[in-house]
């Protein structure tokens, strides 16, 4: 099998991993990493540059079904009580502003909160997945996933939680093209359950939508239900972005798909919840920060590895084979193309020349 400039990300997992505890992982993207490995027995597959990331203890994330209300938010963000009224929030300068790449080169505010970076708007999904790995955290949303990179990068936030894996939708390929393009490490995973709900200004009844927005990934995950409405998709950026566009334009033939939350932020009634064609939609997330961490023994730990291949036959069986014979799990493999960008095989001091 012939793969020739191709980035190969494989997900081991290691032997002791029945103990029950939240795996965690950290990669260098393209950078060397300090895991020991036997060289001389690895120097007859001179085919394979392989990268392994030391890894530290830290407390892991758990991996249970969130609860959407009892998510905390960020912003100055009240929820409706009473018999108050639940129309389009206030003051849209209360929310927080997403970085962009104009912003990027601001100092870093000073606090004792810890700063978690996600894409997208108040609402999303990702912000939840921030708010599950660190509850008391100060959430910085960003317009794209290059801008949280580059806000951890630049000090202005200390983690980001991005999605790397969706059960239904499949990998997120963009986040792993940036992995390797940004020297930040992985630290750990969020698994969240997405429960899309169905939209709509106050009043406004499911049957009277002739469109719905949200992004490209939503819609899909809620066919059944909205081809059974027979109305016309519109693309997003983001689920959270969506319900802000319906509540604004307060345009009442049109829905938008995203979270209860989303709802809630931007005055918008639930028409329909639970509307995914597949109750068991989880995304994965991953935790990225500047350092990385070191493995113990006392839980099990995930290492995301990245190497590329030569031409020649069976190069990859070969390269899969060290972890068969060590009796290592490998839990996910992703194969991505190189674009001319090669890895970085570097030594301790982080020093070294691209191959």
């Amino acid at each position: 099998m012939a793969l020739k400039g191709a980035a190969i990300w494989v997900c081991a997992r290691t032997s002791y991993s029945d103990l029950g505890a939240s795996d965690l992982g950290s990669r260098n993207s393209g950078s060397a990493f300090s895991l020991r490995f036997d060289l001389e027995k690895f120097r007859k597959w001179e085919c394979c540059s392989l990268a392994v990331l030391a890894q530290r203890a830290i407390t892991p994330v758990e991996d249970e079904k969130p609860h959407v209300s009892e998510v905390e938010s960020s912003g100055a963000i009240e929820p409706t009580q009473g018999n108050e009224s639940r129309g389009f929030h206030k003051d849209l300068n209360l929310l927080p502003k997403p970085l962009s790449a104009n912003d990027l080169s601001s100092s870093p505010s000073d606090g004792p909160n810890v700063r978690v970076a996600y894409q997208g708007l108040p609402g999303a999904y990702s912000e939840a997945a921030a708010l599950k790995a660190y509850p008391k955290s100060e959430t910085v949303p960003c317009d794209q996933f290059e801008e949280a990179f580059k806000a951890v990068e630049l000090w202005l936030v200390d983690k980001a939680v991005l999605p790397i894996e969706n059960s239904v939708g499949g990998s997120i390929h963009r986040n792993y093209d940036l992995l390797l393009r940004h020297r930040l490490h992985i630290v750990g995973e969020v698994q969240m359950q997405v429960i899309h709900c169905l939209l709509g200004l106050p009043g406004v009844r499911k049957e009277e939508l002739t469109s719905v927005l949200s992004h490209p990934m939503a819609l899909a995950q809620c066919d059944m239900m909205l081809s059974n409405l027979g109305v016309v998709r519109i693309n997003a950026e983001d689920t959270a972005g969506a319900a802000q566009m319906v509540a604004s334009t307060g345009t009442k033939d049109t829905g938008a798909i995203a979270s209860a939350r989303a709802g809630e932020i931007y005055g918008l009634d639930i028409l329909a919840e639970k509307i995914q064609d597949d109750d068991d939609n989880i995304t994965r997330f991953l935790i990225l920060a500047r350092e990385p961490i070191i493995p113990g023994t006392d839980r099990p730990y995930k290492t995301s590895i990245v190497f590329t291949l030569e031409e020649g036959p069976g190069v990859l069986f070969k390269a899969l084979s060290v972890f068969a014979l060590r009796g290592i799990s490998l839990t996910k493999i992703e194969s991505r193309p190189q674009k001319q960008r090669p890895l970085r095989v570097v030594d301790d001091y982080n020093e070294g020349t691209a191959k």
